[in-house]
């Protein structure tokens, strides 16, 4: 080869790029191969983790508080997850173990709070489910060989169920037994008398004070009129889990809430219209106070026409039942105080804000007979000798043409328990809410401070014993305007309440993050 043709051949750089192409070789491969490999580890894990959020979505559906609510949660979430994975190698079928028990281990856990710091131990404080599923691994060409990414991955989720109670009156109350019953536990108040009082706008609220919830109704005193008094109850739902204050408004407002018991007054036309037509009684009005003369719906307390305090009002000298003579000697009575409240404005009962239950049945059922039977059976009418005021309630709504009768009395009074001013009332058990049934918020206003958002320990329903207003009898202060007594009837039933229709309920099962 002569030296021109050598030094062709040396200065020739044909076929050097296939030379790069073949030392690169090794590394495009591996880089190829763990994007092949990342992408399905990455398609295995979020298989695994769709399965895991739904099976937890699933499985706080069932978390309602009652009986059984984790065996049925465990099942719903572990039908769920039951299936086949498309990416695994090492298992196809994912499976979870039987979880019988409402606690914090295994596959399926339960738990009180979103943080995981209290487990469950009861159907009734299970609020949270957390499922885990066991790890899958992937077979990997060139992922083993690169050494940088383990095929294995697990995966979990946790849900609780988002509750809201609906067209209710937004109403809530202090716990007035914080400090020894900080969970309010329903069973130990059924039928005694609660005195709330408005703390009339002030920021601290104490117990036995009660407010308002927010809801999107509107501001200002007339939206809180129309959540109290409308029948058709504006705003949204509020959660039973969180919720938000409305502070001010306290006691100007009670005048809408007395329309419940057919006492329209306090200038509420914008609330319930000029004919009272948006906010109708019950249909048992049963209450303190008589009415005088046919011309004024409100309450006077004094000379005139309108809804006064009765002649002779039930003014119990003692903590004791009235005596025969005292009977004799008293109006017909409204629904009363526990008897340790009603001696004085502010009560003597043991327990302050809370009574005893102890009512004067006798005196009761005495004043309001016309023709009073001696042999009237208070324990074979009610199977109970000591029934509670809402019993009474229903019974009298059940008898009307017996027990809701019309009483004139002296002086141009008269007792008028059935609706006068706006009729019909709303039927008592029918299909529509009851209008003297509510349900509350119970906070511990003093732990939490009211501190929006603020958690309820507990939702109950209450009676409307008595319309609010401040009664006299000449210098005699009798009750505040700033009270509402209620009586317990139990624990807000979502979906249905203590009485029928009483409230709706709307779930939405979510994913705590």
């Amino acid at each position: 080869m002569g030296g021109a043709a050598l030094n062709d051949l040396v200065r020739n750089e044909r076929g050097a790029v296939a030379a790069t192409y073949a030392l690169a070789l090794t590394g495009l491969i591996v880089i190829a191969g763990v994007g092949f490999d990342y992408g399905r580890l990455m398609a295995m894990d979020s298989e695994l983790q769709n399965g895991a959020d739904q099976a937890a979505l699933a499985g706080a559906t069932q978390l309602n508080g009652l009986s059984g609510a984790c065996s049925r949660a465990a099942a719903r979430a572990i039908s769920l997850v039951t299936n086949t994975t498309v990416v695994a190698n090492s298992g196809h079928s994912i499976t979870l173990p039987s979880e019988p028990g409402c606690d914090a281990s295994g596959s399926v856990r339960f738990w009180q709070n979103k943080d995981r710091t209290s487990a469950a131990t009861n159907d009734s404080n299970a609020r949270f489910i957390e499922v885990r599923v066991d790890s899958r691994s992937v077979n990997y060409a060139f992922t083993p060989i690169a050494g940088l990414i383990y095929g294995s991955v697990g995966a979990g989720a946790m849900a609780g169920l988002g509750s809201s109670v609906c067209k209710v009156p937004p109403v809530f109350m202090c716990n007035p037994n914080e400090g020894s019953d900080p969970l309010f536990t329903v069973a130990n108040y059924i039928g005694k008398g609660v005195r709330l009082t408005a703390n009339d706008g002030g920021s601290t609220y104490g117990s036995g004070n009660f407010g308002y919830l927010q809801t999107n109704a509107g501001n200002g005193a007339n939206a809180v009129r129309d959540v109290l008094g409308r029948v058709d109850i504006p705003g949204d739902c509020v959660s039973v889990d969180s919720i938000e204050t409305k502070t001010g408004e306290q006691i100007t407002v009670l005048d809408a809430l007395n329309t419940r018991f057919d006492i329209y007054g306090g200038g509420i036309n914008q609330t319930c219209s000029a004919n009272g037509s948006l906010c109708p009684p019950s249909d048992n009005a049963r209450k303190d106070v008589v009415l005088k003369g046919n011309n004024n719906c409100a309450f006077t307390n004094g000379n005139g026409s309108g809804w006064q305090v009765a002649p002779q009002p039930y003014l119990p000298p003692s903590v004791a039942a009235l005596t025969n003579a005292q009977i004799a000697a008293t109006s017909p009575m409204g629904y009363p105080r526990d008897i340790c409240h009603a001696v004085s404005p502010t009560g003597s009962c043991t327990d302050g804000r809370i009574g005893n239950g102890t009512w004067d049945r006798n005196a009761y059922f005495r004043t309001n007979n016309l023709n009073y039977n001696p042999s009237f059976d208070i324990a074979a009418t009610f199977g109970t000798a000591t029934p509670t005021r809402y019993q009474v309630y229903r019974y009298e709504a059940a008898n009307s043409s017996t027990r809701l009768q019309t009483q004139n009395l002296s002086g141009g009074f008269k007792v008028q328990s059935q609706p006068y001013c706006v009729t019909p009332g709303i039927p008592v058990g029918g299909v529509g809410a009851d209008r003297r049934v509510i349900s509350v918020a119970v906070v511990n206003c003093a732990t939490q401070n009211l501190s929006n958002p603020i958690r309820p320990v507990n939702w109950i329903d209450v009676f409307l014993v008595e319309p609010s207003l401040r009664r006299q009898q000449g210098s005699t202060l009798i009750t505040e305007a700033s009270d509402v007594y209620v009586e317990v009837v139990g624990a807000t039933k979502l979906g249905g309440g203590s009485n029928a229709a009483q409230l709706i309920r709307r779930d939405v099962p979510y994913l705590v993050l």
